[in-house]
Order: C-alpha cells, then structure tokens, then sequence
C-alpha cells in the first residue's frame, strides 16, 4: 500500500510549484483536495488515502495518479504526463452497492494512468473502453468499499458467474454479481452476507460493463 506521509509530500511538491512564495502546510494539502483539515488529519493518522479526492486532484491537472503514487518528482510530471493513457472519469457518478444510483449520463472528466496501471487494466487496446467511477454503499464489501474507484469495461456486457458489473435497472444504477435464472429473472448478488439478493426483470436491466480492477484504501 502506498505511504499517505509520502503522497503527502509529492503533494507538497506539485503545490509548491503552482503557489512558489511560501511553503506550503497540510491545510493547503486539505484545500487542494477539497478535505476538511480535521479530516485529512485523522486519515494522515490512520494512513488512510483518500482516493477519490487524489484522483480528482490529478485529473484537474492531467497528472498521472501512479506517479503521485509512486514517488516520480514533480518537475517530471508536467513534461512526461502526455507519454501515458487516459481515460474517462466520472466523479460525480455512484455506483451504487446499495440502494441505487440514477446519476449515469454526468459528465466526465480524463484521469491520466502510466503504463503499469493500463497494462493492469488490459493493454492500450483495452483502455479505450475503460471508464473510472465511484461506489457507494457496503453491500460489495469486502471486496468493494465505499469510495473506491471503480474500472469498467463497457465492451464486456455478457455476465458471467465470478464477474462484477454495473448494471442500470428502474430502480437505478448497481454494482453487483449477476445470476441469470430461469424464470427470467436476474438475481443482483451481494458479496455482503447481510444482504439478499434482488430480482429484476431481464428486460428492465442493462449491463453497461464488467469491473476490471478498483483503487481503494485497502488498495
């Protein structure tokens, strides 16, 4: 897992090079990434990354979020940001592994990813149909959490048993395990024990992608 102090710092850095006149404190760190400074404190204290608000970061200055990751200085991400993919990111978007969500037509924004995190993701060819999203709620733990970032292929759309999709239904837009069943029915599975599955309609249910891999604090 990557170190919070560290990132932290890398931070520090890219500001330092924007704001250059004074040096530059957590509580600048907490305006860049939109935190409260009591709550990027106790997730500093927790080593809890919040990642959703570092890949905003990122895309609003087209870094790659591996290199703030992974220890590349800020002086090289501004001229070797361009080298890597991006893809769509859809900040405002809740996939929901709970009630539901009907937000899936906002717009996005791009998030740059370097070479190790694409090939993760299935190659430059595979990238283009990749989308990055948001989860809310609890009903996929432990696998996905609430806030994690989310990587959909839109071009797999044929469920099978051991996949996760994003599913939109009446009642909204899923992250869940699909069981196609005999009477016509679809089953949104839960790897939340808590929960039961759902039934719905085949007719009233779109699969929009299979997750191909998530960012998260248990990353």
């Amino acid at each position: 897992m990557p170190d919070f102090k560290e990132i932290l710092n890398r931070i520090k850095d890219i500001l330092s090079d924007e704001i250059k006149d004074r040096k530059i404190f957590d509580k600048d760190v907490a305006l860049a990434l939109n935190l409260n400074q009591v709550t990027l404190a106790t997730m500093k204290s927790r080593s809890k990354i919040p990642y959703k608000e570092i890949l905003e970061f990122c895309a609003l200055r087209k870094i790659s979020i591996n290199w703030l990751m992974f220890n590349q200085m800020a002086q090289s991400i501004a001229n070797e940001s361009e080298k890597f993919e991006r893809i769509h990111y859809f900040k405002n978007i809740n996939a929901s592994a709970g009630g539901g969500a009907n937000n899936h037509e906002e717009k996005s924004e791009f998030l740059t990813l370097d070479e190790k995190i694409v090939n993760h993701l299935g190659g430059q060819r595979a990238i283009k149909n990749i989308h990055a999203l948001n989860v809310i709620g609890d009903s996929m733990e432990p696998t996905l959490y609430e806030g994690d970032i989310i990587f959909m292929d839109r071009n797999s759309i044929n469920p099978n048993r051991n996949g996760i999709y994003i599913v939109s239904t009446p009642a909204g837009v899923f992250v869940k395990r699909l069981q196609l069943k005999l009477d016509g029915t679809v089953a949104l599975v839960s790897d939340n024990v808590s929960y039961l599955d759902e039934l719905v309609s085949v007719e009233d249910i779109t699969v929009l992608g299979k997750i191909v891999g998530a960012m998260s604090n248990n990353f």
